[in-house]
């Protein structure tokens, strides 16, 4: 008897349009069940009404008119067995008189068994028409140079491209568009471009935003693997519907889309032809498809190119792990037993030194970690999940004072939020301060969602010292320097209503004011004015 997976079926006629013709697929599984003697029941694939009490097997799948087509063998078979068949009839394609042998049958249907390498199952899902010129050949030989850097890129989205593949096929979208973080980051979720575009699919910050990739002082979507694949899948799908043309969409998912279309209306104007090779672009969008061509005809072919791909077997690298508490990225970590580096892979959005519940409900987990990490978070009893929580700044104020009003160093302050040199925090900013064992409650949803820090250039002071007038008081100091009263006071030790004494020495810190335009043509023409030696 001759049993298929259902799994394994399901996925191959998932995907047997693609490879084969439909009506062969079909009677190389009719010749398999006649030259067996058993009717296989195709699990997802068949309906209940091809079973019968009498044995007969009938529907679309059984056609009379395949029975005149087929090989003695075959006959012979069916004979041997009384089976007969019912049914529309449908004239095949091909005649089935080239399956002969059981051996043919057989390797007819082990080419539906699911691939055990994603690599092949990659290559089964292209769909888009290739591209030929001679910017793919300098491409093409340019990565099959590298094979160090190939070697990287590939080892890298070993932990992605199994879910990138499967979202393309539920979406019917090609499957070479997997390939496509190998040109756009290398598939470093971590990478950022001197535009500010970030994540394994670059997308911009406004873009990002568009496709509802959240970006806040906690974590920033475009890096997150299931929100960025999903933003931009959507994207592609957007801009293929727009343009009719799987080359125009990605030029415009580099380029833009308003420049593609204006591109296009520029050359039909000039009775001019509208495909991706007949654009005016830049030199990066010419190379763009190039580029994703080349990749996928070494994955197509790697022995040609001398390129080694590394395993990559068909089945899911992580799972999703729902978290209830803010936890400490390095604590989630240890308990899923799983080394940090690795665990950043996977959740490459949480780019503070904790992951607040209310903005990031779960984390991802390798396959194998996910109970591992369950069991040890239950069983957590050393205290606090978190050793972080937010703090609302109420004034404007330096870095130094921020640290100082919440007990870190200077240092430690700037580099957990992030904050630059000669550059004050404003108020209403949150920022990520340490949690103390009293703080009992985890960060609202309302923070973890909308927590932004503003920044205003740090003004340079200096201290000066000036000679009170009758009746000057701290307030009068104040208005005239365009000072706080509060400082004043503060720099000379004195409440805010003091008077001070005729004569009497206070302390200032005054801006440090740039020099006047008039004050540095003079002094340049002074300059000029000096002989040479």
């Amino acid at each position: 008897m001759i049993f298929i997976q259902p799994t394994a079926l399901s996925y191959s006629w998932r995907n047997a349009s693609r490879s084969l013709d439909s009506l062969r697929v079909q009677r190389a599984i009719v010749s398999v069940l006649f030259l067996t003697g058993t009717l296989v029941v195709l699990s997802g694939c068949a309906t209940p009404g091809q079973m019968e009490s009498q044995g007969k097997v009938s529907g679309p799948i059984m056609a009379s008119s395949m029975l005149a087509n087929q090989s003695e063998a075959v006959k012979t078979a069916q004979a041997r067995n009384n089976k007969t068949t019912t049914g529309p009839s449908v004239a095949p394609s091909t005649p089935l008189t080239s399956i002969d042998s059981l051996a043919d049958v057989t390797q007819s249907v082990a080419s539906l068994e699911a691939p055990v390498e994603l690599w092949d199952r990659i290559r089964r899902g292209y769909r888009m028409p290739d591209l030929q010129n001679d910017l793919v050949t300098d491409r093409e030989i340019w990565y099959s140079s590298r094979p160090d850097y190939i070697q990287r890129m590939t080892a890298r989205s070993s932990k992605y491209l199994f879910h990138i593949v499967e979202e393309l096929e539920r979406r019917n979208m090609p499957t070479e568009l997997a390939l496509l973080p190998f040109i756009e980051s290398a598939f470093n979720p971590q990478a950022v471009s001197s535009a500010k575009a970030a994540g394994m699919w670059q997308f911009m910050p406004a873009t990002g935003t568009y496709f509802d990739l959240k970006q806040n002082i906690f974590r920033d979507d475009r890096r997150d693997v299931l929100a960025s694949t999903r933003a931009a899948l959507d994207y592609l799908q957007k801009l293929n519907t727009l343009f009719g043309d799987w080359h125009l969409a990605l030029a415009a998912y580099n380029w833009g889309e308003g420049n593609v279309g204006k591109a296009i209306a520029r050359n039909k104007r000039a009775g001019l032809g509208t495909g991706y090779a007949d654009l005016n672009m830049p030199a990066e969008t010419r190379l763009y498809v190039p580029k994703l061509q080349a990749v996928k005809n070494i994955v197509a072919n790697p022995d040609i190119f001398k390129t080694e791909l590394p395993l990559i077997e068909n089945h899911p690298y992580f799972q999703e792990v729902a978290i209830s508490r803010d936890i400490d990225v390095a604590l989630a970590a240890k308990l899923a037993d799983v080394n940090l580096a690795d665990f950043k892979a996977l959740n490459p959005s949480a780019h503070r030194p904790v992951i607040l519940a209310a903005g990031t409900p779960q984390i991802l987990l390798p396959w194998d970690s996910a109970k591992v990490f369950q069991r040890n978070f239950e069983a957590y009893t050393l205290g606090q999940y978190a050793s972080w929580t937010t703090w609302a700044v109420p004034t404007t104020m330096a870095a130094s004072e921020a640290a100082r009003r919440t007990g870190m160093s200077e240092s430690d302050m700037r580099s957990v939020n992030s904050i630059p040199p000669r550059m004050l925090v404003k108020a209403g900013s949150t920022l990520l301060v340490p949690r103390s064992a009293q703080v009992i409650n985890d960060v609202t949803s309302h923070v973890a969602e909308n927590g932004q820090m503003s920044l205003a250039p740090e003004i340079v002071t200096r201290r000066v010292n000036v000679k009170a007038r009758k009746g000057e008081t701290v307030a009068t100091l104040a208005r005239r320097y365009n000072v706080s009263t509060l400082e004043v006071a503060d720099w000379n030790q004195v409440t805010a209503h003091s008077s001070f004494k005729l004569g009497q020495s206070v302390v200032l810190f005054l801006p440090v004011k740039a020099k006047s335009a008039s004050y540095r043509s003079a002094k340049l023409k002074a300059i000029k004015r000096v002989p040479r030696k």
